[in-house]
């Protein structure tokens, strides 16, 4: 089966101008000013794009496959999410994790569920492990698991300067860090320890004594949440500016009851303005993880459930409310997720031979059209391919 959009303002996510994208199976096969349905090479199917943009489909590195949460008991743990509830953010490739709780949610159940969503129609990987070290494992240790198990690219989501943590000690994540780099080394992956931050007083700080004493590279940490208040996210600038990667979660902001975060769309512009180099600057979700709301006293004020749609309302509010160009708006999502986590180029662009996962947006970003590996999910702003169970 071959697929031409046509006629559409691509962008991969470099600007380049109106072309036809041929679209083979499950990759592009072409791209191009102008390509015309080939009779002998079969079915064909043509759809005019022209006035809109063909984008890379969105890369989410953060999202509780399996539900998160628990913080109120048992009643407050979140349901797994379904598959158009990813679709309709635009998302084609999706990261999963644990988070507070490693002990009623299983490892075996998250790669079990990344699985299941592939088989549905999108792209979906995990990292071993949850708040805690020593940390949840599916083999007997992170670099075995990142080694031998196809899906697991790192490690995470590892808590640090939050008191759910388990106050991990320097040395502590040094071990896990080395664990995690070689494992990336020896299986070609990413071995990226993705680390929860939040909002105690020491920051980013053990990751800073860690760079100073260690041979670990920068890169080997990509710490997430850090718009979650203005200390943490001057902390984050000057991470960025020594070359790491900072990742500002899309559901973490005052309109959902985060009241000392700032919106991501303004924490990111911020970044920029500060001189973070785009390249540096990621954005997840969080989605469907519970977003429990503390005081002083650590006492659970309220509970809400991040929703996966922010990160599209937040890619917009980047663009038409922010200022920031289009096509460097989509890096942040899509080709610097990809580099970061060692899926490009198979992930994040719009090339020959990469995955055919693309959007189409209309001129006011909303979403049109979304092709996973080149299958259609949404038609029309209508989801076509729903879950099993929706």
């Amino acid at each position: 089966m071959f697929l031409i959009l046509k006629g559409g303002h691509v962008l991969t996510p470099q600007d380049i101008g109106t072309k036809d994208v041929l679209v083979a199976g499950k990759v592009i096969a072409n791209i191009a000013p102008q390509i015309d349905p080939a009779p002998d090479y079969g079915e064909t199917e043509v759809i005019d794009v022209s006035g809109k943009y063909v984008v890379p489909g969105f890369i989410d590195q953060h999202v509780h496959l399996i539900g998160g949460g628990g913080e109120a008991g048992f009643a407050s743990r979140t349901p797994e999410v379904m598959l158009s509830r990813v679709t309709r953010a635009g998302v084609t490739t999706v990261v999963g994790c644990l988070g507070t709780d490693g002990t009623t949610r299983h490892m075996a159940a998250l790669l079990a569920k990344a699985r299941g969503l592939e088989a549905e129609g999108i792209t979906a990987f995990i990292y071993t492990g949850a708040y805690e070290v020593p940390t949840r494992t599916l083999t007997d240790n992170v670099r075995n698991d990142i080694i031998l198990i196809d899906k697991v690219l790192g490690t995470g989501e590892i808590a640090i300067s939050d008191h759910r943590s388990a106050q991990p000690t320097k040395d502590e994540l040094k071990r896990l860090a080395a664990e995690a780099r070689v494992g990336g080394i020896l299986s070609g992956k990413a071995g990226v320890v993705h680390l929860h931050v939040g909002d105690g007083r020491r920051k980013l700080e053990q990751i800073f004594e860690i760079l100073n004493e260690t041979e670990i590279p920068i890169t080997q940490f990509t710490p997430t949440h850090l718009n979650r208040n203005p200390d943490l996210l001057e902390e984050a600038i000057r991470f960025g500016l020594m070359g790491g990667m900072i990742d500002i979660t899309s559901g973490v902001s005052p309109a959902t009851g985060a009241k000392h975060a700032i919106k991501p769309s303004k924490a990111i512009k911020y970044c920029l303005e500060r001189g973070v180099p785009i390249d540096n600057i990621t954005m997840s979700s969080d989605g469907n993880g519970s977003m429990p709301v503390f005081d002083e006293h650590g006492q659970l004020e309220g509970l809400l459930v991040a929703d996966q749609a922010s990160l599209h309302h937040e890619f917009k509010a980047l663009v038409l409310e922010e200022g920031v160009d289009i096509g460097r708006a989509l890096q942040i999502l899509t080709l610097n997720v990809a580099r970061s986590l060692k899926l490009y180029p198979q992930k994040g662009t719009l090339q020959i031979g990469s995955d055919a996962d693309i959007l189409v947006l209309d001129q006011e970003l909303n979403i049109e059209y979304v092709f996973a590996r080149g299958h259609a999910m949404i038609r029309k702003g209508e989801v076509v391919v729903k879950g099993t169970f929706e």
